[in-house]
């Protein structure tokens, strides 16, 4: 007899069928879950965004509300590299677009309160005679005592990939004349208010358009909020008195360069601020807030490179040069009121020279040309020859019982014109200031300074040289 299992066993064929059977069910009820996966998604409400765009998100703000060395839209200042430019891609435009206005746009600000006192010298004088007084402070006089040199705040952020915005009004301004000289303080100002235009979308070359500072001189560029010293120096301040005027300026910062500054202010380095490595700019040429009186234009140019020393065995130190040059014509306020109807020649070129302290560091500036200067002998405003600069050594204490803290010691010199003042007075200055900033937290800088000037006041009603000594005292605090 034959075997009966064999005779029920099934086929190779009827396993292969009743296997794929079975797969297309399988497949069925695969289609099938998909399809209620599918409907349930789209019926469910809005979840929260994923946590990759949190932590994009989260980068920019965080990066908006540093200080202005380190600002993602415009240095400052204190300043501030674009996240572009320091290697951190922006947020798109579909990603900006969804952002809330508080995320596009970051408020920032610092405020200086001074105490000011002439220890010794020629704090009054007869009529006719110097006294001691500053360009850079109005509260350095005989009878002041606590005053507020800035009130700052700045808005700024991107409005998109091509453009960004910066907004900075003073209130720490005063207002003479309100009653026989008295002066009223207070008053709000406007200091900066300018676009970005980013033509390629790529941060390192920029079109500003605008009221903004004027690029010449390294001081003059760097904020005020991130200066050793009180007050910039007469030689190179004189050049553009206020620091800004309006007009339209283009900035270029190589990669190489950038990088150089980025690491400078990844270790806390005092920089001028991203104003680029090479500027050239045209403005009406009048000065801050002054409407324009000739209609010829003021053209600026300045360019700063900086050098890593590492090669001769200076690890971590950089060297940086550069210069500057303006040629504008100017009409001065008159004594007898208006504006000079004449308009005079004011020509400069400037060189400049930063070692950064790591830990010891050098500043040096100086400059040549020829500006409007009063004539006590014609009474009369004439073009004269200038020339001034400054030298500052500093060091950095990185860690001490009362925190960081810089020492310094700036001598600065300066023969010329003053154009910011009425009738173009002439200035004779010589000054040797020392001093130290500490800074107990991060958002608190205390400075003092202590000075022996020999300066010419400007009023060119009053002549010879007044002499003295000052003590400064300064706080600042960043929010």
């Amino acid at each position: 007899m034959g075997n009966p299992t064999a005779a029920v066993a099934p086929s190779a064929d009827e396993q292969a069928r009743t296997i794929a059977d079975l797969q297309r069910q399988i497949d069925e009820l695969k289609a099938m879950v998909k399809d209620l996966q599918a409907a349930q998604l789209a019926t469910a409400p809005p979840v929260a965004p994923s946590a990759p765009a949190q932590v994009a998100v989260t980068s920019e703000t965080a990066a908006a509300s540093s200080p202005p060395r380190v600002s993602p839209v415009q240095p400052t200042p204190a300043a501030p590299q674009l996240a572009s430019q320091s290697g951190a891609a922006p947020p798109t435009t579909a990603a900006r677009k969804g952002m809330p206005w508080y995320e596009k746009l970051s408020l920032r600000g610092y405020t200086q309160m001074r105490m000011n006192q002439i220890v010794s010298g020629d704090a009054t004088a007869p009529a006719g005679v110097s006294r001691l007084r500053t360009i850079g402070d109005g509260d350095v006089r005989d009878d002041g005592t606590f005053s507020f040199r800035r009130v700052r705040l700045v808005l700024q952020g991107d409005v998109s990939d091509y453009l960004s915005l910066y907004f900075q009004p003073d209130f720490a301004v005063a207002v003479s004349n309100q009653s026989a000289g008295e002066r009223r303080e207070g008053f709000a100002q406007l200091r900066d208010a300018y676009a970005d235009v980013f033509p390629t979308g790529d941060k390192s070359f920029r079109i500003r358009l605008g009221q903004s500072k004027v690029p010449y001189g390294w001081e003059n560029m760097q904020s005020s909020s991130n200066r050793l010293a009180l007050d910039r120096t007469d030689g190179i301040n004189s050049a553009a008195p206020g620091e800004r005027d309006l007009g339209i300026v283009a900035y270029y910062t190589p990669t190489q360069v950038q990088k150089v500054w980025d690491r400078l202010a990844a270790d806390g380095q005092k920089l001028f601020g991203n104003y680029g490595a090479f500027g050239l700019g045209v403005f009406n040429g009048q000065g801050l807030n002054r409407t324009e009186a000739n209609g010829s234009v003021m053209t600026v140019g300045l360019a700063t490179w900086p050098f890593e020393l590492d090669a001769l065995g200076l690890d971590g130190q950089v060297l940086e040069l550069g210069g500057s040059f303006m040629r504008n014509r100017i009409s001065p306020e008159l004594r007898t009121g208006g504006i000079s109807p004449v308009g005079f020649k004011d020509n400069r070129i400037g060189v400049h020279a930063i070692l950064y302290p790591q830990p010891f560091g050098l500043q040096a500036e100086w400059n040549w040309g020829r500006g409007p200067e009063f004539d006590p002998v014609s009474r009369q405003i004439v073009e004269r020859p200038l020339r001034g600069g400054y030298v500052e050594a500093m060091a950095r204490v990185r860690q001490s019982p009362i925190g960081p803290f810089y020492p310094f010691a700036r001598w600065q010199y300066y023969r010329g014109g003053f154009k910011g003042a009425i009738n173009a007075p002439r200035l004779e200055t010589e000054e040797l200031e020392l001093g130290f900033e500490f800074l107990p937290t991060p958002a608190l800088e205390l400075t003092v300074t202590y000075g022996w000037a020999s300066r010419r006041e400007a009023d060119e009603r009053r002549f010879g040289q007044a002499e003295g000594e000052l003590l400064r005292v300064q706080a600042q605090w960043n929010y």
